[in-house]
């Protein structure tokens, strides 16, 4: 995708968002880094006027340039038991959600949301929070957890969500949960080992959403 160089002088460029917070068509980078910044997959492109934009807008984003195929997980080592979490972000709404599953059966045993406007750490570090309390209630205290998340992981290893995000009226539910999550790991004892999902051998972790 083009992105200006901010030291170069150039001329008016208008830029079409196709896939972001807000699709449309920007006017400057500024504005439009805005609506894909941290948003997967984003697509957006630069043109020359206002008219070549306003056709490529309704036009749709251009084919994806092919690429050779990735390689598909080895599988080796993966395990066969315990709790998975993980996390969904809507690009579209900014709703999040997240659920836990326990292998191999693949059975739903918890799922939270969709909560408004929070970000994918703050819901992986739920579930995985989630989890813990999970297999405390349920007697499971030596069920391994799985999470995809490093980040999450960090933040329960030290008992505290390191989150920027800004809460305001709308997100009050999340700041809430953030908060009761954090008083529970330093209110309780836990004795379940902690791992990361390794994607790349193993594929998705089986409380993924899909939507990638």
């Amino acid at each position: 995708m083009d992105r200006p160089n901010p030291m170069a002088k150039t001329k008016q460029k208008f830029y079409v968002v196709w896939v972001g917070l807000r699709p449309g068509i920007y006017e400057s980078w500024d504005a439009c880094s805005i609506q894909v910044t941290g948003v997967a997959d984003a697509r957006y492109k630069s043109y020359a006027t206002r008219y070549e934009a306003e056709q490529a807008f309704m036009s749709g984003p251009p084919a994806p340039t092919r690429s050779a195929p990735k390689p598909k997980p080895s599988g080796l080592g993966k395990p066969k038991y315990g709790l998975c979490v993980d996390a969904a972000w809507n690009t579209v709404t900014g709703w999040v959600e997240y659920r836990g599953v326990v292998i191999p059966e693949g059975i739903e045993v918890f799922k939270q949301g969709p909560y408004p406007d929070g970000t994918n750490n703050i819901v992986e570090f739920l579930a995985l929070v989630h989890g813990i309390a999970w297999c405390k209630k349920n007697n499971q205290t030596n069920m391994p957890i799985y999470s995809d998340s490093q980040t999450a992981l960090g933040w329960v290893k030290r008992k505290k969500a390191n989150s920027k995000h800004i809460f305001h009226n709308g997100n009050e539910i999340l700041k809430d949960l953030l908060e009761r999550a954090e008083q529970w790991l330093s209110a309780n004892a836990w004795s379940n080992p902690l791992h990361k999902w390794d994607t790349k051998n193993w594929g998705e972790i089986p409380a993924d959403f899909g939507r990638k």
